[in-house]
């Protein structure tokens, strides 16, 4: 099954880069062997069966690299072609340094779906010239330290592909101050990884203004959507600067919260002043700006709001909220 259908991905991207016009799905149909076959045994002939046959092995040649344009003519008939140009990979330039900091790259993901994605690009670099300097990375003992991003969220694989075939998306999130989850229109830009967290930055169509997204409050599948772009992305996103002013990193003036003891250890870091009430509580003195509310309610009962009465009114709303979700 599998030679089958290598051997049918083989052929289609031989039509598809031997061509000068582009091809229908019919002539594809009709010119590879295996879809011939396929319909006169009666396995996948009807036309929903190849179109799923061929979407996929469409994308197949896609994650493998090869890039394949759709073209629409002029009655609006839809063809498909792989231009030589377009696909042909230009000379390896890297030197052993950067050879070594494109594997320590892929060791990051080690842990994420990307892993086998970047075993195989990294494959695909050494077979066109890549050097193959000695990796110090891999003369580590034992145990030694290694980069890792966790990425556990559902929603990432499907936001990191919009991101980088520029498609809109649709998924349901949910605010931490929300009783339930709101569905957003956005053009997604890109991901980065904070504290732990993954956020998605893009333009919010509905809002009609750049925001970011937490990966953990998508609830639900994330959908992509057809058509182009509304906004123009900009040349520099500043995901950590927006999470770090929302969080209260840019904080201006202070807030007092009492914490339980043993609890809190992210909040006790931060904390200018610390002081023992003797009770099994402790009271801290800690930065205060915006979405320092969202923060501290993620702690729930070991936190309580002293001062100022702003932020403990924030944050019985939120608390509020969330019951009542």
């Amino acid at each position: 099954m599998a030679i089958a259908k290598a051997e049918r991905l083989m052929n289609l991207a031989l039509c598809l880069l031997g061509t000068r016009r582009p091809l229908t799905k019919r002539e594809l149909r009709e010119s590879i062997e295996a879809y011939i076959e396929a319909a006169a045994t009666g396995s996948g002939g009807s036309d929903e069966a190849f179109n799923r046959m061929f979407e996929r092995d469409k994308d197949d040649l896609r994650e493998l690299g090869l890039i394949i344009e759709t073209v629409e003519s002029v009655d609006g008939e839809i063809g498909y072609l792989a231009r030589r140009d377009s696909n042909r990979l230009p000379p390896i330039t890297l030197d052993a340094e950067e050879a070594a900091a494109l594997g320590l790259a892929a060791k990051v993901w080690q842990q994420a779906r990307l892993a086998g994605a970047a075993s195989g690009a990294l494959q695909k670099l050494r077979a066109a010239g890549m050097p193959l300097a000695e990796d110090p990375y891999d003369t580590q003992p034992a145990g030694a330290l290694e980069p890792r991003i966790p990425v556990h969220e559902a929603a990432f694989e499907p936001l990191m592909l919009a991101c980088r075939d520029r498609r809109p998306v649709m998924f349901d999130y949910r605010k931490s101050n929300a009783a339930r989850p709101e569905q957003r229109h956005v053009e997604p830009w890109t991901l980065e990884c904070w504290r732990g967290h993954w956020y998605l930055a893009g333009w919010d169509r509905e809002r009609a203004a750049e925001r970011v997204f937490r990966l953990s409050r998508i609830t639900g599948r994330v959908r992509l959507r057809a058509g182009a772009y509304t906004a123009e992305v900009p040349d520099h996103v500043t995901v950590r600067e927006t999470v770090e002013r929302w969080s209260g990193e840019t904080a201006t003036t202070t807030a007092r919260i009492r914490l339980r003891s043993g609890h809190g250890y992210p909040l006790r870091a931060r904390a200018l002043h610390t002081r023992s009430l003797g009770d099994g509580w402790d009271e801290l003195e800690i930065p205060y700006g915006h979405g320092l509310d969202a923060w501290l309610v993620e702690f729930g009962p070991d936190v309580v709001v002293l001062a100022p009465d702003e932020l403990r009114a924030d944050v019985v709303d939120r608390l509020r909220a969330v019951a009542k979700g």
